[in-house]
């Protein structure tokens, strides 16, 4: 996917719209294009406007997109569905797929099984709104999302009123979420808390980074329990406070216990008994209340089949260790 930097002279004086000083730059982009084609826009490490001020010293970092689809097609691709009813349908995602048309996934999403699954049908897509409009036509009933390469329960809605309760239970936190991994390492602690800024890497705009030192970017807080040690690896459990991109295989590295697997944050397997390993991280259960219910469900993705090799060849390997009581 295309990535667009631009850092504003120290000596740039005034305040312009954003939009107009990228096209004003002999690389630049003119406003159709950026707003057609754009994906998200980072002013100084921030979620931002093509309307946006800027000034002396910003920083700014667009992603776009040149062909963007005209709408989004039902696809025939098998779920393995957990629960539904009228309001919702609860999938155990499998790892590999992508949660949601986007830059380089424009089919073979969950959404495009979806919309087949409830006898949808094509989304025409506008070029002609603004760019988080443009984003929500791309994810009809997504109200949170699983990251392609992790697999577990993920909760859709199927229809408008039930998309905006379910949004309410995750931005207001009134839900559970558990996840586990095998990591590289061991955590420093039986159980903890990580409590870190997200900002994008300054290296790779692929990647985001943990930092203590700055009020820039998001606020992301994560807890963690070790299940078990297999020599240098472990099993854990995690548990959401926040909902941040990356946030658990960011927060893992920032421990210094990178997920296995991990082909942007962890180590090299190459060589070792588990080369070519995948993500292993897992969404295992989510509790939450449905459309109009008091009582709280819970949801659960069963162990998948690449934990269950890792774990065999770990036991095979390894002697298991526990975590001892109150550390």
């Amino acid at each position: 996917m295309p990535f667009f930097s631009a850092k504003v002279p120290s000596d740039f004086s005034g305040k312009v719209r954003l939009d107009a000083y990228i096209a004003s730059l002999p690389n630049g982009m003119n406003r159709s294009k950026l707003k057609s084609g754009v994906i998200e826009i980072l002013l100084n490490g921030l979620r931002s406007k093509l309307s946006a001020k800027v000034g002396a010293g910003d920083q700014i970092d667009i992603e776009w997109e040149d062909n963007i689809p005209t709408d989004i097609t039902p696809e025939n691709i098998p779920l393995d569905i957990i629960y539904e009813d009228d309001n919702v349908t609860v999938v155990n995602k499998k790892q590999g797929m992508v949660t949601h048309p986007a830059s380089g996934n424009w089919t073979g999403t969950l959404v495009n099984a979806l919309l087949y699954h409830w006898g949808r049908a094509s989304i025409p897509q506008a070029t002609d709104v603004p760019p988080a409009k443009m984003l929500e036509q791309r994810r009809p009933g997504i109200v949170h999302r699983l990251d392609k390469d992790t697999s577990g329960v993920i909760i859709t809605a199927k229809n408008r009123d039930a998309e905006e309760w379910l949004q309410t239970q995750f931005k207001e936190r009134r839900l559970g979420k558990i996840y586990i991994a095998i990591v590289t390492g061991r955590p420093p602690h039986a159980k903890g808390e990580i409590k870190t800024q997200i900002i994008r890497d300054p290296k790779d705009r692929k990647r985001f980074k943990a930092v203590t030192d700055t009020e820039n970017g998001k606020f992301a807080d994560t807890l963690y329990k070790l299940i078990a040690t297999y020599g240098p690896y472990s099993l854990v459990a995690l548990k959401l406070k926040t909902g941040r991109t990356h946030q658990i295989r960011v927060h893992l590295k920032y421990l210094g216990c990178p997920i296995l697997g991990d082909p942007l944050y962890g180590r090299k397997t190459t060589g070792t008994i588990f080369e070519g390993a995948t993500l292993m991280l897992h969404a295992f259960m989510l509790k939450i209340r449905l459309p109009k219910e008091k009582k709280y469900k819970t949801f659960k993705a069963a162990t998948p089949l690449r934990f269950k090799k890792v774990l065999r060849t770990l036991h095979k390997n390894y002697p298991k260790t526990l975590p001892e009581a109150g550390k």
